[in-house]
């Protein structure tokens, strides 16, 4: 069936509450890049990427001046044909970051125009291992004083998550050793709980970390230095004694071939939404398998989920919605600790479209 039409809009989302972060500081927005395609029958399919903040107008345009007409008129169930034709067409001005966005948003609004037409879940088209996912809240919370991020994690345990990840690297370790150490006082010696720097250190600088933190056993460490360094990753996975997790900044199936074959991440991150799309992320999942890795996630929750219900190697699913829930017909379920990947055909992401349009950038 062919794609007749492919819309794209480009959103800022402001959030309930200003978050933080090592890397980007105060955050107040997200971007929200979405596309629409349907076929002659009238299918539809949706799919997005997402910017802290800024850069969103460029994927916008790469969608609508350089994509749309590579994908109308053609084949919506040659999703790899089409992904190799979007990736090509853009290799020289992309080979990766806003290009990979753009092409993610496409390719997750084709795999959820053929798993509608197909009448499944996408998780089950993808392989259909297990729809009940380990999940955990993934907090934006550096700068919050230390009550306000107790007071967090409580309203968490409510919600039913039995997994929370806190952000550090602030100023002095030894901060990030208190605050770590009194969640760890709060939550119990069992309870999993993971740690993200947001590329803060160096190498060092890392290393020095993860062994001050060793003693509070955590599930992982997440982003301790900048993605592209493969050797420097491989030094902190073999020498910091904490297990670490990287990823959601690497934007090419290349990138995590890299860096899985270095040994420098014991659970490998791919965001949907940056990476490549589903095309890319079930690569990076059975990659990630064939080195008996165990896979997390970044971002997108609604549309992960499917992907970690589809494989057998799957670890925890990233939960955050900054801000998006609001304008979801239906939010992610969460049952003790775990997501449920709905049976509702396709992803089964329903924006509000009337409320979306807005904050139209």
């Amino acid at each position: 069936m062919k794609v007749t039409r492919l819309e794209c809009g480009h959103y800022r989302i402001p959030l309930p509450v200003v978050l933080s972060d090592s890397t980007h500081g105060e955050i107040r927005h997200f971007e929200i890049v979405s596309v629409r395609l349907a076929d002659g029958d009238g299918a539809e399919g949706v799919g997005y990427t997402y910017t802290v903040g800024r850069g969103g107008a460029a994927i916008h345009s790469l969608i609508d001046r350089d994509l749309r007409d590579l994908v109308v008129g053609q084949d919506s169930t040659r999703v790899e044909q089409l992904w190799q034709k979007m990736w090509w067409a853009l290799h020289y001005a992309g080979r990766g970051g806003q290009t990979s966005s753009a092409i993610s948003a496409i390719d997750i609004a084709l795999w959820d125009l053929n798993a509608k037409r197909a009448g499944l879940p996408l998780w089950r088209l993808l392989g259909g291992n297990d729809p009940r996912v380990p999940c955990y809240a993934g907090g934006i919370d550096l700068q919050f004083p230390l009550d306000k991020l107790l007071a967090q994690t409580e309203a968490n345990l409510n919600k039913g998550f039995r997994a929370i990840k806190m952000k550090v690297g602030r100023e002095r370790l030894s901060e990030d050793v208190e605050r770590v150490g009194a969640m760890r006082t709060q939550l119990g010696a069992d309870f999993a709980l993971m740690a993200d720097a947001n590329m803060r250190w160096t190498v060092d600088q890392a290393i020095a970390a993860a062994r001050a933190l060793q003693p509070q056993g955590l599930v992982w460490l997440e982003e301790p230095i900048v993605p592209d360094d493969v050797a420097g990753h491989a030094r902190v996975v073999a020498q910091g004694g904490v297990p670490i997790a990287a990823g959601e900044n690497l934007h090419t199936l290349y990138e995590f071939k890299q860096l899985i074959a270095a040994g420098g991440v014991t659970y490998p991150e791919p965001d949907v939404t940056n990476c490549g799309g589903v095309t890319v992320f079930m690569k990076v999942a059975h990659l990630a398998e064939a080195w008996n890795l165990p896979l997390t996630s970044h971002g997108a929750h609604d549309i992960t989920v499917h992907l970690l219900a589809a494989v057998p190697n799957r670890s925890y699913l990233e939960v955050h919605g900054f801000g998006l829930d609001r304008y979801i017909a239906a939010p992610l379920a969460i049952t003790e600790g775990m997501a449920v990947a709905p049976e509702r055909p396709g992803h089964g992401l329903e924006f509000d479209w009337k409320g979306l349009d807005a904050l139209r950038a």
